[in-house]
């Protein structure tokens, strides 16, 4: 099996888990605390992660991306088991906040196995929409899996359980198969490559437009599910394949996308349509009441979907098209834009819902990454 085949497998397994997860934190801490606080302990893993993440590349300069990622994934499941043993309240928050935290790690990891395998950067349009397509397919089929295991139940260890147990394929993929090393990792100063990047005017605006995408990718799949289940009531099994329907763009519009970014438009036009569509969908969502019906709910939040497709498979193409696996400081710093956007959109939405509740949360969340998106997409040096 060819290396980057290996790891759109692992990336497959690895979303899975972590997308049939991010539906419920938010449900599951409201059974231990009010719901406007539930978004801080997303923010406190999300804390966590940040300070940790420039130790990752000496990590893996002194054992190597694979075992780094071994150790990851072993770390994350055992978190996962013990949140399905169904710990009690005061060990529920450090769980979570760890949970949270790991995520990334282990993203930024196949981040570098997968860069090794690339040796010319006319196709890394279409290796990076690959890796992220298999990524997709495994969130069209977590929230499946949710509605199934939860029906109409509010029992989220058996959730927990399914996330872990999907790691352990990634565990043994990992420890039987010899990936590519790529070439020596160049190591660097953090307050460096953060002056490196701002410095480029390039890779700040492709920066910003990636920190907008992962802002609302907490956002829309965090605080969307616990409106339409604690506010508006609609069951599990609803909304299971509510949430599978609207990830259909990102089967189908990603790799096609890539493609044709590699060789017909570049990226900047795309990425531009997909902060207009995602801004607005996202901002529309605030129409949607106890009235509204399920065609209505699912137009929204596949429109939503699609332009976050867009917007992820250009920001992804065009940073990795700027760097090599050697690169891993600014790997580093662009995939800590995860946990930061965890510490960023949670405070934003606990604060937007002691406002005005749900209503100013997607509105003016919207507004943001429509108006800031945009102007970031349009800076950035087209390759074409």
């Amino acid at each position: 099996m060819h290396p980057r085949i290996t790891l759109s497998v692992t990336n497959f397994f690895f979303g899975f888990s972590v997308a049939i997860v991010v539906y419920v934190l938010l449900p599951y801490l409201a059974n231990f605390m009010p719901v406007q606080y539930t978004g801080l302990v997303i923010a406190a893993g999300a804390a966590l992660a940040s300070g940790a993440f420039f130790a990752l590349p000496k990590l893996v300069a002194r054992i190597g991306a694979q075992q780094a990622a071994i150790l990851l994934t072993v770390a994350q499941m055992f978190v996962l088991f013990a949140l399905a043993a169904g710990p009690n309240k005061f060990a529920v928050v450090p769980l979570v906040a760890l949970a949270v935290a790991l995520q990334p790690f282990l993203g930024y990891t196949l981040d570098l196995l997968l860069e090794a395998t690339v040796k010319e950067e006319t196709v890394t349009g279409r290796v990076r929409t690959l890796f992220l397509t298999a990524w997709n397919v495994a969130e069209l089929g977590a929230p499946l899996v949710l509605g199934a295991v939860l029906d109409t139940s509010n029992a989220y260890g058996r959730v927990f359980l399914a996330a872990a147990v999907a790691l352990i394929p990634v565990i043994v993929i990992f420890a039987t198969r010899t990936l590519p090393a790529g070439k020596p990792p160049r190591l660097a100063h953090a307050k460096e490559t953060f002056l490196t990047i701002l410095h480029d005017r390039d890779l700040t605006a492709v920066s910003v437009g990636h920190l907008l995408l992962y802002l609302f990718y907490i956002w829309a799949p965090l605080y969307v599910p616990l409106y339409l289940h604690d506010t508006l009531h609609i069951p599990w099994s609803t909304l299971g394949w509510i949430f599978a329907i609207i990830l259909l763009p990102f089967i189908f519009i990603e790799y096609p996308a890539g493609f044709i970014a590699d060789n017909y438009l570049g990226d900047k036009e795309l990425m531009v349509l997909g902060f207009v569509i995602m801004g607005s969908a996202l901002a529309a969502v605030s129409l949607i009441t106890s009235t509204s019906s399920i065609a209505f709910i699912v137009g929204i939040l596949l429109l939503s979907r699609v332009g976050a497709a867009l917007v992820e498979s250009m920001t992804e193409a065009h940073f990795f098209r700027r760097v090599s696996e050697t690169d891993i400081e600014t790997i580093a710093f662009y995939r800590i834009l995860w946990p930061l956007s965890g510490l960023i959109a949670p405070l934003i939405g606990s604060m937007l819902l002691f406002i005005d509740g749900f209503f100013a949360l997607f509105l003016i969340t919207g507004v943001l990454i429509g108006i800031i998106g945009v102007t970031a997409a349009l800076s950035i040096r087209d390759f074409r």
